[in-house]
């Protein structure tokens, strides 16, 4: 049991679309999904996280807002949790040709979801694109960790060959209308978003700070994984402390300093965050998804659920159906 795992778990990854791209240098380009773009696609999806998997060549990658430049080759994968626009190519210093115009002229030439091919006819870069619908909410733990945009070297070993093999079979069932192919993909989703943030969290400093640096720790990690595993349970921080074998001050102390935050407050944020899901995804009345939440009054639920997330309960719900 950890806690990557259960959030992983709870996530409840609502499918992805996968696509081939080929670019001859020089070459730039602009990309972002966007959500409504998802919505047309996979219905009822929330949040998207876009990726790209480099099979071959190189580029470079920034935030069009600005940032950091990263440099990624045959092997890495790029990953944009926030599925903010960004610029990608050989040379950033071009003008920059948006996605969607590449797309459409694709779709008016053969229709589907067909390869992007693009380029001035130099060296080739090769990567599979696309994007993982899920809920914002139960994922907020990893948004609010993650940088909004990361390189993650999966390499060239049988990992890399794995990932590849995986995504491929992604752009098949992506290209192809086929019975099952909406669980087919989302399985592969999760599995190629889970190998990127383990080998994420390996490569943090020892000393880093944040959510998954305290899933990597054996005590707070532990703490974590207890709290996302049995959320009803009426923790307390000296239980908490018994549990992985800590003084309830050494416990205290090191969860605050590595997550952020107190243990209980986390686990009332992550016990908000499920029922939230909840109102999206079902039809209890919200006197019971407050009680689920481990809040005796309705009145109390409704307060805390808007400091959380902005709005009442009710309000969350009619948002979410329209």
């Amino acid at each position: 049991m950890d806690a990557l795992s259960d959030v992983l778990k709870s996530v409840r990854l609502e499918g992805a679309v996968y696509r081939d791209a080929e670019f001859s240098a020089p070459w730039c380009i602009q990309a972002k999904y966007g959500l409504e773009t998802a919505s047309a696609q996979l219905a009822g999806a929330e949040h998207i996280m876009f990726f790209h998997f480099l099979i071959e060549g190189r580029c470079k990658v920034r935030l069009a807002a600005g940032g950091e430049v990263l440099e990624a080759g045959a092997g890495d994968l790029i990953l944009l949790p926030q599925d903010d626009t960004h610029i990608m190519g050989s040379d950033l210093q071009l003008k920059a040709v948006a996605t969607d115009a590449l797309v459409e002229a694709a779709a008016r030439a053969q229709g589907g979801l067909v390869p992007l091919r693009a380029g001035g006819g130099g060296a080739i870069t090769r990567f599979v694109c696309g994007y993982v619908a899920c809920s914002r909410s139960v994922c907020r733990p990893l948004f609010e960790a993650l940088p909004r945009a990361l390189r993650i070297p999966v390499g060239d070993g049988s990992a890399s060959t794995a990932l590849r093999e995986l995504l491929r079979m992604g752009v098949r069932e992506s290209s192809g209308v086929r019975p099952g192919s909406s669980s087919l993909l989302a399985k592969l989703s999760e599995l190629m978003l889970v190998e990127a943030l383990r080998r994420h969290v390996e490569s943090l400093p020892p000393d880093g700070k944040g959510w998954l640096a305290g899933v990597r720790d054996a005590q707070v990690g532990r703490a974590l994984a207890l709290l996302h595993h049995d959320p009803g349970r009426s923790w307390t921080v000296d239980e908490l402390a018994r549990e992985v074998a800590l003084s309830r001050s050494a416990l205290a102390e090191r969860f605050n300093a590595l997550v952020g935050e107190p243990p209980i407050q986390y686990l009332m944020r992550w016990r908000l965050a499920l029922a939230a899901q909840m109102l999206r995804s079902g039809r209890d009345a919200i006197v019971r998804v407050a009680e689920r939440s481990g809040y005796e009054s309705e009145a109390a639920f409704n307060r805390a659920f808007k400091r959380e997330f902005g709005m009442p309960p009710a309000g969350w719900r009619r948002a979410a159906a329209q």
